[in-house]
């Protein structure tokens, strides 16, 4: 009796693991051409979504960004744990602010773009020009690498971790430009502006920066392009990898 109890146990736990494994499948499935949750690939590398929170240049939750997780294709997801890798062992670690962005939220922020309501959150990322000038400039474009898959933004963090105080919407911030104690709290190093900067200043090779200030950009583009990824000149955090398709998707960001 006892191993006929045994066994039927043993087939009902088998029987259970092989439909979580269907189940798996399935939800792995969900994410179309490829895609991949980074955190499967490599949890390490911290993620910091600025465009499921408020802390933006728009002040808001974009449109499809249902949860603060990077997601990306298989290919770059690799190359980035590639990196990851290499920066583990110079006490460094990247830190992911946008990955896989759907259409409609490059949507969402041309229709912000074009709403001709001047606001003190976007002021903080673009100080010297009219939000209506950032796409006729190249700061966002109308159609976007991220939502090929191929484009990450990101940045460096010391290890081990500090700590800073959480973003305060209502809190009056220096624009991105200004000394790090005064910009949007953040816990990476400091590259000379704040993330998502439309300033000179954000330009990778600008020379309005300090000599340390350069030599973190400079380690972060040797870094990624290692591993095949090619910085945009405008904004030292973008990176994305040639040879991937120019499909734009538009699945929104959902929950792992």
């Amino acid at each position: 009796m006892f191993g006929m109890t045994y066994r039927l146990v043993r087939r009902l736990v088998a029987f259970a693991v092989v439909g979580l494994a269907g189940f798996s499948g399935a939800a792995a499935r969900d994410l179309p051409g490829g895609f991949v949750y980074l955190r499967n690939l490599d949890p390490s590398i911290m993620q910091d979504m600025r465009y499921a929170t408020a802390n933006n240049f728009v002040g808001r939750v974009l449109d499809g960004y249902e949860a603060g997780e990077c997601i990306v294709t298989r290919k770059v997801g690799l190359a980035l744990k590639q990196v990851q890798q290499d920066l583990k062992l110079r006490g460094l670690s990247l830190k992911v602010y946008d990955c896989y962005r759907p259409q409609r939220a490059v949507d969402d922020m041309y229709a912000w773009a074009q709403d001709g309501k001047e606001t003190a959150a976007q002021h903080r990322y673009n100080p010297k020009m009219r939000k209506a000038d950032l796409f006729r400039l190249g700061y966002i474009a109308r159609r976007s690498g991220h939502s090929t898959g191929k484009a990450v933004d990101l940045t460096l963090v010391q290890l081990p971790l500090k700590t800073v105080v959480p973003f305060d919407p209502r809190t009056d911030y220096g624009d991105c430009t200004a000394d790090v104690s005064r910009r949007v709290p953040d816990n990476s190093v400091d590259m000379g502006t704040g993330y998502d900067c439309s300033d000179e200043r954000a330009h990778t090779a600008s020379s309005a920066i300090t000599p340390q200030q350069r030599r973190w950009r400079e380690i972060l583009v040797a870094a990624m392009a290692r591993h095949g990824f090619i910085n945009y000149r405008l904004e030292w955090w973008h990176f994305s990898l040639p040879g991937i398709g120019r499909e734009a998707y538009d699945f929104p960001i959902a929950r792992r």
